[in-house]
């Protein structure tokens, strides 16, 4: 598989992961799943303290990723860092040998699980993309110049479903003039909302890499439904899941995955799977989709 940026350039369809890094230092089981995804993805992404969550360090666990052969993509947020901090940890990657980033504002710390946490939100997304747009050029925010540029390849986030629309399109656009080079979406569940979004995006030079959201559950299905921004899970899917009872939650959400990658495959430049505390699944869930790469020597029909 080629890395992120040369898939994107030469019109691959993407396949791309989410892989949160573990809470502690032990990483032997996420080097595990790792390893099993070796030559089936284009990259990983490494979340930032999801959810408000206290993880490791994105930024380490990259480098443990690209090490392994595989190309990360650096999730970075506004919420933990001032803009000294931001514009040095990405002066990190770089040195580090990572390229693709991932520019986030971040989850509200209320959400969390240490509430007594000070947030920062010195920048929000576009700004980091903005102060990327100027390391690549090779100045800092103040314009000073730097003893050796970036070669950073900055994306971000979109939210397709999001009600009503229009708010997001014009921070989608912002993110664009920007610089961001890809967006990887929320989570997509309604084919029809995502077309729209899509009728929008196909106006812009830039690759859009569709959310999949594995549900493992109804009560999680209706969790995030109700709580997390940009995502409507039909109440058909949620009754779905909950006919299938707790024997075979899992394998309708594993046939709910597999097929909304089918409604929406021809419609984006590919699809970033999110498979919260079930990332053994992605495996099934690519060879499920058609989406694992031919064997050497074999030709498709």
């Amino acid at each position: 598989m080629k890395p992120l940026k040369a898939a994107c350039e030469l019109g691959e369809f993407i396949v791309t992961v989410e892989s949160p890094p573990p809470k502690g230092s032990d990483m032997r089981r996420f080097i595990e799943r790792a390893t099993r995804l070796l030559g089936k993805v284009h990259a990983i992404n490494v979340t930032d303290n999801q959810a408000a969550i206290m993880r490791a360090s994105s930024l380490a666990v990259c480098k443990v990723l690209r090490d392994m052969g595989h190309d990360p993509v650096y999730q970075i947020t506004g919420r933990d860092r001032n803009r000294l901090a931001i514009q040095s940890d990405l002066l990190g990657a770089h040195i580090l040998g990572i390229r693709n980033v991932l520019c986030l504002t971040g989850d509200y710390v209320t959400i969390g699980n240490q509430k007594e946490t000070k947030p920062v939100f010195d920048l929000d997304s576009v700004q980091i993309l903005k102060v990327i747009e100027g390391l690549n050029a090779g100045r800092d925010m103040v314009d000073n110049v730097l003893k050796g540029k970036t070669d950073l390849f900055p994306g971000s986030v979109a939210l397709p479903e999001t009600q009503p629309l229009a708010p997001l399109l014009m921070k989608f656009r912002k993110k664009v003039m920007v610089g961001a080079r890809f967006f990887q979406t929320q989570a997509v569940f309604n084919p029809d909302r995502f077309n729209k979004f899509m009728d929008f995006a196909r106006g812009f030079e830039v690759k859009i890499i569709a959310g999949i959201l594995l549900l493992r559950t109804e009560k999680m299905a209706r969790f995030v439904s109700k709580h997390i921004p940009g995502i409507t899970v039909p109440d058909a899917l949620i009754q779905k899941l909950e006919d299938a009872g707790p024997e075979r939650a899992m394998e309708t959400g594993l046939e709910i995955a597999v097929e909304t990658i089918e409604s929406i495959r021809d419609l984006c430049d590919g699809i970033h799977i999110m498979a919260i505390g079930a990332e053994d699944q992605i495996p099934v869930i690519l060879e499920r989709a058609g989406l694992l790469p031919c064997a050497p020597g074999l030709v498709e029909g």
